[in-house]
C-alpha cells in the first residue's frame, strides 16, 4: 500500500537508493567543538534516522577552518577528523536511512557569532567569551552589510587552493561513509557570492558576465565529480533568486542548473536568498507554505534535472502533492522535523500505510502498538 504514495517511494541516484523522499534539510547548529563532532550531532542526527527519514543531510560543513561561519561550525579538512564522523555515518545507516553532507565555504559570512548570539559580526563580548575572530574572504573586498568585517579578495591562487580543498573534503566525505555530497552554492556564502552580482566585482575571469561568475562553482563541481567514485552522487544548493533588485535570478538559475548538470550534478536542492541581513536564507517577500516550491518546479521543468524542494513544507499531504504534480523529486524539512524527528513515521500513521507501526525500530513499534490498542479498546 506505501507504493501507493509518492512520499514513501525509493529513488536512485547513480549507486544509491533512497528508501524514501524526505530529506532532513542542512542546518546548521553552531555547536561543534573547534570544528569537530561531538555527542550533541551523534544524538541530533541519529534521532532523524531512527524517525525513517530517507536521507539525513548534515549540515553545511567548512572544507578549511577559515571557511567556517562561526567558531561553532563543522569542519572536515583532516584526517583527524574522519572517526567522529565515520561514526555519525553509521549510526544514520543502522537505521535504514542514507547520508549526505553540506560542504561549504562561509566567504564574506565567515567570522560571525553563533545564531542565537545575534547572527552579526563578532564583538568585543563574543572575543572576551573566548570566540575567535578572522578575517573572512570573498570574491571581491564588499563586506556582506554595513558594520561587517572587509573581506580579502580572493587571488587567482587562493581561488586554485580553493578548488582543491572542496575537492579534498569531498573526498574526505566519501571515505567517511557518506552516500552523498551536496556543494553549498547559496545563501551568500562564498559560491553563491561568486555567482551573484550583488558580491561579485572581479574584472577578470571570474568576476563580469554570467559565464565567468559562474566559472569557480562549475569548476569545483567538475572537480569533485572527477575526484569522487561515479557511484556517489553529487547534489548542489543553491539560491534560486537574490530576491533582491540586479542580484541573482531564476532565470540564472536555470542556466546554472544546466551548466552543473553538465558538470556531473545529480540534483539542484532549490532554495532562495541569504544575500540580505536578516538571516542565511532571507527574502525580502512575505513567507509561506510551499513558497520555494516553484523554484524547484521551474529548475526541474526548464534545465531537464531532479530537484529537490524545501521551505515551509509542514504536512505529509503538501509534500505528497509536490511529489505527483512533478515539481520535485526530494522534498527537504527542517524546522518541522525539529519539532517532530518523527515526523515521516506519522505521515505513515496519518496516511494509513503502517497501522502496526512496522516501520519505527521494532522496540518503539512492539510498545506502539499495544498502545494503540490500548487506546481503541477506550
Amino acid at each position: 500500500m506505501s507504493n501507493d504514495y509518492l512520499i514513501f517511494s525509493p529513488i536512485t541516484f547513480r549507486g544509491v537508493t533512497l528508501p524514501n523522499r524526505i530529506v532532513l534539510s542542512p542546518m546548521a547548529m553552531y555547536i561543534a567543538d573547534e570544528a569537530a563532532l561531538n555527542d550533541f550531532h551523534m544524538t541530533h542526527y541519529g534521532k532523524f534516522a531512527m524517525g525513517g527519514v530517507g536521507l539525513v543531510t548534515v549540515e553545511q560543513t567548512a572544507v578549511c577552518r577559515r571557511g567556517r561561519i562561526t567558531n561553532g561550525c563543522l569542519g572536515l579538512w583532516s584526517e583527524d577528523h574522519l572517526p567522529a564522523f565515520r561514526r555519525l555515518t553509521d549510526v544514520i545507516h543502522s537505521f535504514g536511512s542514507k547520508a549526505a553532507i553540506q560542504i561549504n565555504h562561509g566567504g564574506r559570512k565567515a567570522s560571525a557569532q553563533r545564531a542565537w548570539q545575534g547572527n552579526g559580526p563578532l564583538t568585543a563580548d563574543d572575543i572576551a567569551r573566548g570566540e575567535e575572530l578572522w578575517q573572512p574572504e570573498g570574491p571581491s573586498d564588499l563586506p556582506f552589510a554595513p558594520g561587517w568585517p572587509v573581506p580579502e579578495a580572493m587571488t587567482l591562487d587562493r581561488i586554485q587552493l580553493l578548488r582543491r580543498e572542496f575537492v579534498h573534503t569531498a573526498l574526505l566525505a566519501e571515505r567517511a561513509g557518506f552516500d552523498i555530497i551536496e556543494l553549498h552554492l547559496a545563501h551568500g556564502y562564498l559560491l553563491q557570492s561568486f555567482l551573484t552580482p550583488l558580491a561579485n566585482k572581479r574584472t577578470d575571469a571570474y568576476g563580469g558576465s554570467l559565464e565567468n561568475r559562474m566559472r569557480l562553482p562549475l569548476e569545483i563541481a567538475s572537480d569533485t565529480r572527477a575526484a569522487l567514485s561515479d557511484k556517489t552522487p553529487i547534489f548542489a544548493r543553491i539560491s534560486a533568486t537574490d530576491w533582491i533588485d540586479g542580484g541573482w535570478t531564476l532565470e540564472d538559475s536555470v542556466v546554472l542548473a544546466e551548466r552543473l548538470k553538465e558538470a556531473g550534478v545529480d540534483l539542484i536542492d532549490c532554495s532562495s536568498g541569504g544575500n540580505l541581513l536578516r538571516g542565511a536564507t532571507n527574502s525580502n517577500l512575505a513567507r509561506g507554505p510551499l513558497y520555494q516550491v516553484p523554484f524547484a518546479e521551474t529548475v526541474r521543468r526548464k534545465a531537464l534535472v531532479p530537484t529537490m524542494a524545501v521551505g515551509m513544507i509542514r504536512t505529509g499531504a503538501d509534500a505528497e502533492q509536490v511529489l505527483r504534480d512533478g515539481k520535485a523529486d526530494l522534498v527537504a524539512i527542517g524546522r518541522q522535523l525539529l519539532f517532530n524527528p518523527s515526523w515521516v513515521q506519522h505521515c505513515a500513521q496519518e496516511f494509513g500505510v503502517d497501522p502496526n507501526f512496522s516501520r519505527w525500530p521494532e522496540p518503539y513499534g512492539w510498545w506502539l502498538s499495544k498502545w494503540a490498542k490500548a487506546v481503541a479498546a477506550v
